[in-house]
């Protein structure tokens, strides 16, 4: 007994590791690019065309943020108008989506099969069918061109995303728990807020995450809603700088690094709640 405990325990470390060593592989492999990002950043222009290229910018340089970053102001409109749609998008994701998955969840509601299936289809639509009727919609709304435009149309794809997240957490909320909490007093609307939710932040932080990054990097609704200048989101800026800079790739990715700074904090700071979210509402459902 004990020699197979011992072989099976080497396989199991045999098998850990070359996970491991896998795991590390496909690590590197993707953040080559997000490297390569910010060292070319940091070069200047005649150092981005050498050959061999320099894997490490000796010396190096702040000259394209400087120039292309912080005193460009179509770049700090951009990101600003990035971070309002953003924002509002997470907002109203959270504000129609709670209360829809806890009503889904906990609720005796007809045809809840057909509307998770709903929520799942369409999420599989890509934008870009949902421009153009969006666009003929929002101009009689009179919502084109308007952050309140930009919010609705990322919602249209946030909210569904959220409820299929949501869902799975508040059917794993114990039933005894909301009854005990009716019992003393507490209403739908109070046992939803003080029981619910608590157990559900992990689910709500993915939710929110999930939320502002669609919204921050969201092309089409943005090429299609924003038609001036003022409210265009930085992904469509940044489309603009990609043909105003030509070949000054330098410029271009110290605009990308910083676009991309959101993206890599979120998930850095926030990457141990956006697993439990995901894992946890999967094994619930």
């Amino acid at each position: 007994m004990s020699a197979t405990t011992a072989t099976g325990s080497r396989r199991d470390r045999r098998t850990r590791r070359w996970l491991a060593t896998a795991g590390t592989i496909a690590a590197a492999v993707y953040l080559i690019p997000v490297y390569w990002m910010v060292v070319t950043s940091l070069k200047t222009g005649d150092a981005v065309f050498r050959v061999p290229p320099d894997l490490v910018p000796l010396p190096p340089t702040v000259e394209s943020y400087t120039r292309a970053v912080f005193a460009d102001p179509d770049i700090a409109r951009g990101l600003a108008n990035s971070a309002v749609i953003a924002v509002g998008t997470t907002v109203l994701t959270l504000l129609l989506a709670l209360p829809a998955a806890y009503g889904l969840a906990k609720f005796r509601v007809r045809g809840v099969g057909a509307v998770m299936m709903l929520m799942l289809v369409v999420q599989m639509v890509p934008s870009v069918n949902l421009a153009l009727p969006m666009f003929v919609l929002f101009s009689g709304a009179g919502l084109v061109d308007s952050y309140a435009g930009l919010v609705i149309a990322n919602c249209a794809l946030a909210v569904p995303l959220a409820v299929t997240i949501l869902r799975p957490y508040f059917l794993g909320v114990p039933e005894e728990v909301v009854e005990a909490a009716r019992m003393d007093g507490c209403g739908e609307l109070s046992s939803f807020a003080r029981i619910a939710l608590p157990i559900s932040v992990p689910g709500i932080v993915t939710v929110a995450v999930v939320s502002f990054l669609g919204a921050w990097g969201e092309f089409v609704f943005g090429l299609s809603l924003a038609t001036s200048e003022g409210i265009q989101p930085i992904t469509i800026v940044l489309a603009e700088i990609t043909n105003e800079f030509g070949v000054r790739w330098n410029d271009l990715m110290a605009v990308s690094a910083v676009v991309a700074l959101p993206v890599i904090a979120a998930f850095v700071f926030l990457q141990r709640y956006i697993v439990a979210g995901l894992t946890d509402g999967a094994t619930k459902a």
